[in-house]
């Protein structure tokens, strides 16, 4: 089909064509990444584009703004009605810069703040040293327990000996549902502000799948992708408890995104958000959250069977993290992420609690099934899964990283040529787009 990017940007359009061949032909499976509709893309794609709008409705500093201004209220209201939240900034232009305005929000310089340790599964953004929010603040991470739980007995003691001013609630790679009211006990004793960065799990907050954090934190944040399946963005919600802790809490954050950290706001991107807050109100959106959940118990249940060792021994949420430290190899993360591309199977390698390597060269993987649940694959389709998993992994038994860091390079140059070659490998991927035939994905002809 003749488009008019096939028109102008051939080059371009062939790399699109590639990369929606990928996506059809293969399982998605990193847990951050989902499937917009084909009404979000559209809006996405919108001439809302156009419009510059810096401001907030009612009060911007362009003119011609009327409809843009009825376009982000309608945002707006969806999502302080699916959260149950008194007010909402849906002008973030991700999750990142959302989490950057909290800080700005609310911390001076060298304030003290707590978060979720990265290589225990947290995020960048919530303290880590080589992040901003780890250089200007001072921060003190949290870790977890041999579990993979939280150590919160390490929480409150940590709390009570630094007071931080704000406690994050969120994670990257952390296959449990989060425990706000305990968090929320914790910072009311300390007076620190409690922020949850839900973006991970939001569709499940909303689908009934997961516990709202609404009731128990001053501030909610998220992307807007992910299990929500909207554009990429992000949100920044206050609660009542928030409110009641400081009335001027929705102003703060509303002065922090703009003009404090953003200049004019994506409205198209608003747009395809408002599309996809539409569809995440409907009830075949809560069926699905729901079935996320149940496709990754079955999915974990199935890894184990194989003898492939989870953190936390299954999962709670829509993630899976797999320790492949004792298995194979400490760093075969890295190792494993290769081989199950080449079997058109898309993980990402990732830290373990206690990593016994690098993040650079991980132990583990971080997989999920909301991608691959959005294109209608139930629990028969997570044990097929799991067991191609489980034979690909075996491709790569007879790899050790070097520990002569030296050597690393071309034995990793060597490996990747090697796995994406493999017989066996190339095999299962047959047999996933065999079974990706049978699940289109949405927006993808």
């Amino acid at each position: 089909m003749t488009t008019f990017l096939g028109k102008t940007d051939p080059e371009v359009q062939k790399i699109l064509d590639l990369e929606a061949k990928r996506q059809k032909d293969g399982l998605e499976m990193i847990p951050s990444e989902n499937y917009a509709s084909p009404a979000v893309l559209e809006a996405l794609g919108s001439i809302f584009t156009n419009k510059y709008a810096e401001g907030y409705p009612d009060k911007r500093y362009y003119g011609g703004n009327e409809y843009i201004d009825r376009l982000e209220k309608t945002a707006i209201e969806r999502a302080k009605k699916l959260f149950g939240v008194p007010h909402a900034n849906v002008q973030p232009y991700s999750g990142s810069p959302a989490n950057f305005a909290v800080y700005f929000a609310l911390l001076n310089p060298a304030d003290v703040v707590m978060g979720h340790n990265l290589p225990d599964g947290g995020h960048l953004t919530h303290g880590w040293k080589v992040s901003v929010t780890g250089t200007y603040f001072k921060s003190v991470p949290y870790h977890v327990l041999p579990s993979g739980r939280i150590d919160f007995d390490e929480v409150e003691k940590l709390a009570k000996q630094h007071k931080p001013k704000l406690i994050w609630v969120g994670a990257t790679a952390y296959p449990f549902e989060f425990e706000f009211e305990k968090f929320a006990k914790i910072a009311d004793a300390v007076g620190a502000y409690l922020v949850a960065d839900i973006a991970h799990v939001a569709g499940l907050v909303i689908a009934g799948a997961h516990k709202n954090p609404a009731l128990y934190v001053d501030i909610i944040t998220t992307t807007t992708h992910k299990t929500l399946r909207g554009p990429r963005g992000g949100m920044i919600m206050v609660t009542d408890k928030g409110l009641k802790k400081d009335p001027e809490l929705a102003e703060k954050i509303d002065r922090a995104v703009f003009p404090g950290t953003q200049g004019g706001p994506h409205e198209h991107q608003i747009a395809a958000l408002a599309v996809a807050l539409k569809e995440d109100s409907s009830a075949s959106f809560k069926k699905y959250g729901r079935q996320v959940v149940k496709n990754a118990k079955v999915l974990a249940k199935t890894l184990m069977a194989n003898k492939l060792q989870l953190v936390g021994n299954g999962t709670e949420n829509h993630m899976i993290l797999m320790d492949l430290s004792k298995t194979y190899c400490p760093g075969a993360g890295y190792f494993a992420q290769y081989a199950l591309e080449a079997a058109g199977i898309t993980v990402n390698k990732n830290t373990v609690p206690a990593e016994p390597v690098s993040p650079f060269y991980p132990s583990g993987i971080r997989l999920g099934t909301p991608a691959i649940t959005t294109r209608g694959m139930k629990e028969k389709e997570m044990v097929k899964i799991g067991n191609f998993i489980a034979q690909a992994l075996k491709e790569i038994k007879p790899y050790r990283l070097p520990d002569d860091k030296n050597a690393r390079i071309q034995f990793l140059k060597n490996f990747r040529e090697e796995i994406y070659e493999n017989k066996n490998l190339l095999e299962i991927k047959k047999e996933v787009e065999k079974l990706c035939k049978k699940f289109p994905v949405p927006g993808i002809k």
